[in-house]
């Protein structure tokens, strides 16, 4: 009985401290975040892609994705400066377990198992700013698909940032009915690349 009791005391004390970590990262991502529009700007952008793609007229599909232009653009804009205010962050703060699930002090108790959440959001502005700019000279429905995983996957970080990678996964696929590993293969090899080296950092 002892022995269950202990294990539970253990569980839970291990619960509140995560807990306590959670609010506290929830709470530093939104106080910079809730200084732009960019979650409104990305839901815009979904929304009208879907309805684009939904077009049976090749016309009208171009006339909708040409509307989204100005989102698009001013989503890129929003979040380069979003970036450049949170890389003023201390960089204990925005240091991130890469362990699946979260452990109480990982980021204290495994330092190498970290990454620089700062260095992954600068990434994510390259990559968005690339889809959206369409650097590659891609077909407009290319381009489409080319930032909505841009924007999952930097979607999936603030996720990981604020709970864990795990749970970052499993929203990715309820939210938007795409896996982690889709996402990754999804987005410009220059991103992925830039990104898999910050983890591996």
């Amino acid at each position: 009985m002892e022995i269950v009791t202990l294990v539970m005391v253990i569980v839970l004390g291990a619960y509140a401290v995560n807990a306590r970590d959670r609010a506290r990262r929830i709470a530093l991502l939104g106080r910079h975040l809730g200084r732009f529009q960019i979650e409104k700007l990305m839901e815009t952008l979904t929304d009208g892609y879907l309805r684009a793609l939904g077009e049976a007229d090749p016309e009208r599909q171009g006339q909708v994705m040409n509307l989204l232009g100005a989102s698009e653009t001013e989503l890129s804009a929003q979040f380069g400066r979003f970036v450049t205010e949170f890389a003023r962050v201390d960089e204990a703060q925005a240091r991130v377990s890469r362990l699946a699930w979260p452990i109480p002090y990982a980021v204290r108790l495994f330092p190498k198992a970290t990454f620089d959440m700062r260095k992954l959001l600068a990434v994510h502005a390259h990559g968005i700013a690339d889809a959206a700019n369409n650097r590659q000279g891609q077909s407009t429905r290319d381009k489409a698909f080319a930032l909505s995983a841009e924007l999952f996957l930097m979607q999936h970080s603030c996720h990981w940032f604020c709970r864990s990678r795990a749970v970052a996964s499993a929203r990715l696929l309820a939210r938007h009915q795409t896996s982690y590993s889709q996402v990754l293969a999804a987005v410009a090899p220059s991103t992925r690349h830039a990104y898999e080296a910050v983890l591996a950092a």
